[in-house]
């Protein structure tokens, strides 16, 4: 059997290394995993306010259609008051 090697100077720096590299692997895993996790809230929260927006282009949609209905439908009222009155004499007898 072969004795046992001790480790020298060089082995012991790289295990220290080593261990240092894996920890700081652990730490930037972390990091990642958390921006992943606010980016995917990121996306959740703009697909909610694009709908919304979607939701509220409609409803001005709605509003601008109903605005011009109520524009003609003033103006047809506006010429009804306009015009001259009506007397009975005028109207052609039955």
């Amino acid at each position: 059997m072969l004795p046992r090697r001790r480790c020298s100077a060089h082995d012991l720096d790289l295990q220290r290394r080593c261990e240092t590299l894996s920890i700081r692997l652990l730490k930037v895993n972390a990091e990642l995993r958390m921006k992943t996790i606010y980016a995917e809230r990121l996306e959740v929260l703009l697909h909610q306010r694009l709908e919304t927006i979607d939701a509220l282009k409609g409803q001005l949609e709605q509003s601008r259609a109903q605005v011009r209905r109520l524009g003609l439908e003033n103006e047809v009222l506006v010429e009804m008051i306009a015009a001259p009155p009506v007397d009975a004499a005028m109207l052609p007898a039955k």
